[in-house]
């Protein structure tokens, strides 16, 4: 921005009036920034500042089809990735790695202004004047930041500082219109945390049961705007985001595979979303990770650190250990061919097979860091703490215990069954858990526990299914709310539905038609319960006898002499040759009156009692 005059300083602090030069654009006599004063922002490297009027908007593209276009260009390019799982040490080398991970805060203000916060409202329509750096606007702490940031700091056992204070950090761009950023920098409000990260989080093999790792601080900070890149480098800029709160969560540099890492920022991202701290995972842009790696040589086991680089604005937790190796296979080539490794700032892109330099590293001097003398220091009193730890409930890990202890649940499901929708998952399965111990009787666990291992693959897995095979809503659609229940399939509901396959009063596939109807509505709708529905639709499972299987079993071997002889003087049973044969069992009959297992059972008895014997004996035709 151009030096202004006095004369035009009079009538920003006077008066409230903008130029209309440069990159703010307002009205006269605005009292307040908001969306009918302030169009989109634009930074245009060229001479106009008017965008086209024929400018398409932006089109959005979702990550997972990102992923998969550029899986297609590689592959068509014929550059296929080593698979991760092989990739995860150098010999010879050590890889380190340190991590930064930037979370916005679940509040309803902005860190030192009291507009709202905003992730999908218009652009430019919760600004403030310290939010656009207006002169004479001063930082006014929102004291309801801190709250998500020590459940935070509680949740990662970091140890809460009674006294911290915020410093600026000195840089200029166009996302931060004060040129600098109000952070925490040499006194944050947490220090001393760690994680203790298991071989089920997905770590790397080559750390056996686990590893801990060392979290050096947290600080809060201001978000910078967003930037959205248009054709014809232009840049939109959107102001919503500025002054949003954040915590930037700093690792020790302890973590030495490309796995551990991203297993961290994903038990990271966990744990918040447990305690409420965060809107959004990486998937929605509301967590980032930026990571430093380095790499030395093993034979030298005193030898310093090497030089780290940093890559930034890491999306996903695919992208945190792609990059990363890419990284170190760079480094190592560099050093192995006799250069050196510069200190710089690199980026990644989806689909990417190696890093790009971005600018050269700032360093402490570059940012120029002094304490922030416009905001006072923040207090925080022991009692607050300790309420805070008492009510912060169960975390993640104990209940994924319980999970695998109690219910006899893999690792892999308890785990996604604990972080689905921000942890709501797990407490809409406790809620059906509930229903069913009051259905079945309130016994021991063991009792029904298969009732129960039941309940948890549907609400894993059959759920998802309503939102991804048979509809083209997203899966927010199913409307879990915080105490548990959902309002597309209601815990009830799912409960009697559960029950009655548990029973085995309806087979598999009525089981799914039912649950689709409740998605739909028509559960209370046409019919107010399941159980109306399934007595006027005559959909019980009436189960066939065993001479009614061996008839059916014999229906179907009819013309399958060939594959019936791939049984005879076989050394390890054909079992998808008997399943090829259960198969034709079911389409031949009625599938509401079969149980899988026991058209399994009935053939494969008949196979080794009738059907084998008759074929060495010359007889089969007979049959």
């Amino acid at each position: 921005m151009p030096h202004l005059r006095p004369a035009t300083l009079s009538r920003y602090l006077l008066h409230g009036q903008l130029i209309s030069r440069g990159c703010l654009r307002a009205r006269a006599h605005a009292p307040r920034i908001t969306a009918s004063h302030v169009p989109l922002v634009r930074y245009l490297h060229a001479e106009s500042t008017e965008p086209p009027s024929d400018m398409p908007p932006p089109i959005h593209v979702p990550l997972r089809k990102q992923l998969k276009e550029e899986a297609k260009k590689q592959k068509a390019a014929g550059k296929r990735k080593k698979k991760n799982v092989n990739n995860q040490v150098v010999d010879g080398w050590e890889l380190t790695v340190g991590i930064e991970i930037h979370a916005q805060l679940n509040t309803a203000k902005k860190l030192f202004s009291a507009a709202t916060t905003s992730f999908n409202d218009d652009p430019n329509t919760h600004v403030a004047y310290f939010d656009v750096a207006t002169p004479g606007s001063q930082p006014i702490f929102q004291k309801e930041t801190l709250l998500p940031a020590l459940r935070a700091a509680l949740a990662l056992n970091c140890e809460v500082q009674p006294v911290s204070r915020f410093d600026r950090k000195h840089y200029f761009h166009w996302d931060q219109p004060s040129g600098y950023q109000i952070t925490q920098y040499y006194e944050p409000f947490a220090r001393d945390g760690h994680i203790h990260l298991r071989s089920r989080d997905g770590v790397a093999a080559e750390d056996g049961e686990g590893v801990s790792v060392g979290i050096k601080q947290i600080q809060m900070e201001q978000d910078t705007a967003k930037t959205l890149a248009q054709p014809g480098d232009v840049h939109w800029i959107d102001f919503n985001r500025v002054g949003m709160p954040l915590i930037e969560i700093i690792t020790h540099p302890v973590i030495h595979h490309p796995a551990t890492a991203a297993a961290f920022v994903r038990k990271v991202q966990t744990l918040l979303n447990a305690v409420d701290v965060c809107v959004s995972g990486m998937e929605a842009g509301g967590l980032r990770a930026d990571v430093n790696v380095s790499v030395r040589r093993t034979d030298d086991p005193n030898a310093p650190l090497g030089q780290r680089t940093e890559i930034k604005n890491l999306s996903s937790f695919k992208a945190v250990e792609d990059a990363i190796i890419a990284e170190r296979d760079r480094q190592i080539t560099v050093l192995e061919a006799g250069g050196k490794i510069m200190g710089e700032t690199r980026g990644w892109s989806i689909g990417s097979t190696e890093t790009r330099r971005l600018r050269g590293k700032e360093g402490e001097v570059d940012y120029r860091y002094m304490p922030d003398p416009d905001v006072a220091p923040v207090l925080i009193a022991p009692d607050l703490v300790a309420h805070l730890r008492d009510t912060m409930g169960e975390l993640p890990d104990a209940e994924v215990d319980t999970l695998i202890r109690d219910f006899g649940l893999s690792p892999k499901d308890a785990m996604a069954l604990a972080s689905l929708d921000g942890g709501l998952r797990v407490e809409y399965f406790w809620n059906v858990v509930d229903m069913l111990r009051t259905k079945l009787g309130r016994h021991a666990v063991e009792t029904h526990i298969t009732c129960f291992q039941l309940a948890a693959n549907w609400i894993l897995h059959e759920l998802g299914r309503l939102t991804s095979e048979r509809s083209d809503a997203p899966a927010e659609d199913l409307g879990f709310s915080q105490d548990g229940e959902c309002i597309r399939v209601p815990a009830q509901h799912l409960a009697d539905l559960v029950a009655h396959l548990y029973r085995r009063e309806i087979t598999a596939k009525v089981a799914k038609e039912l649950l689709w109807a409740i998605f739909r509505g028509r559960v209370p709708g046409e019919y107010p319960s399941i159980l109306d529905a399934i007595e006027k639709e005559e959909l019980w499972f009436r189960e066939l006898s065993d001479d009614e299987y061996a008839a059916l079993a014999d229906l179907a071997v009819r013309g399958q002499e060939d594959v019936l002889r791939q049984f005879v003087d076989a050394k390890v049973f054909p079992s998808g040759k008997l399943m090829f044969m259960v198969g034709r069992m079911i389409r031949l009959g009625k599938e509401e009156c079969i149980d899988p297992k026991s058209a399994e059972r009935v053939m494969r008895e008949r196979i080794d009692g009738v059907y084998v014997p008759a074929l060495k004996a010359g007889s089969f035709g007979e049959l």
